[in-house]
């Protein structure tokens, strides 16, 4: 009996790329902020590489630069460059597994707001997973409330850390919203540049004096955190195209994966009991939201 492959959508090819990409960013932010370089600095750096890079491939197709509807491409840029700004200072304080597994609970932000904004349909499955994620969250942040002392000395996440990444989860899920939205009359290279033309003079009014001078391979993190964030915004941007918002979100659960590889292999970061089982309540009902969604 002939068997047909597996097919794998187009949507989770172009999820995965983002996902590893923006894994690979993770990466190189804490490796910059370990060397002694400010967040918004990172953000800096990151946004002018990027602004290169989306300019000659908006140039390259010869369309403007400017698109169509110009105040939703600037609230995409400016949600998204706050976004940044929250998820860039939660992995310089989190172990980079849990700063990745706080801060992509954007796609349930996302399917939340695709139902309020774009009347996307909320299922039972979504609801599910909210309801899941919501209690692997509460595992990691404080451990005692469910498990009781015997896992405190598992340690709990610094609450900061914690906030900063619900809030870059909450502003990404806004912009990609914003990106869905924007999919409808806007060339992806578009989209994308208008990121970090405006993440780049934001970043740098907010640095102020705080500016310092980088050396020897921190310039490379800093080149690598702009290269890599592209191919994540890339792959992101395609993957919003061809489903819907929550869904096409679904598959960014694997950069948890290649977080934590990168965290052991990297940072010497291993995660802890805490951060396993709440891993396995927030990716639990991830699988049960792409399994049972129509």
């Amino acid at each position: 009996m002939d068997t047909k492959p597996i097919e794998i959508p187009i949507s989770a090819r172009y999820m995965v790329l983002s996902a590893l990409g923006f894994a690979l960013m993770g990466a190189c932010v804490k490796a910059a902020g370990h060397d002694g370089i400010p967040v918004l600095e990172i953000v800096a750096a990151r946004a002018l590489v990027s602004c290169c890079i989306s300019y000659l491939d908006v140039r390259r197709k010869g369309i403007s630069i400017w698109g169509h509807n110009k105040l939703l491409l600037m609230a995409r840029g400016l949600t998204g460059t706050l976004a940044l700004v929250c998820v860039f200072y939660a992995v310089t304080v989190l172990p980079l597994a849990e700063a990745t597994l706080v801060q992509y609970l954007n796609p349930l932000f996302t399917a939340l707001l695709a139902f309020a904004f774009l009347k996307e349909v909320i299922q039972r499955s979504t609801i599910v997973s909210i309801v899941l994620s919501l209690i692997g969250l509460l595992v990691m942040v404080n451990p005692e409330i469910l498990l009781g002392n015997v896992m405190i000395s598992a340690g709990a996440l610094p609450l900061d850390g914690v906030v900063a990444a619900l809030l870059g989860a909450l502003g990404s899920a806004v912009a990609y919203v914003f990106v869905r939205q924007l999919s409808k009359t806007e060339d992806p290279s578009v989209i994308i540049f208008y990121f970090p033309i405006i993440a780049l003079p934001v970043s740098v009014l907010l640095l102020g004096n705080n500016f310092v001078m980088p050396s020897g391979t921190t310039w490379i993190w800093l080149l690598l955190v702009g290269i890599f964030t592209q191919v994540g915004q890339i792959g992101l941007t395609k993957a919003m195209q061809t489903e819907k918002a929550g869904k096409a979100m679904a598959y960014s659960y694997v950069q948890i994966v290649f977080a934590a590889l990168l965290g052991w292999s990297l940072f010497d970061e291993t995660p802890t009991l805490v951060t396993l089982l709440g891993a396995l309540f927030i990716i639990s009902g991830a699988l049960i939201n792409m399994r049972y969604r129509k």
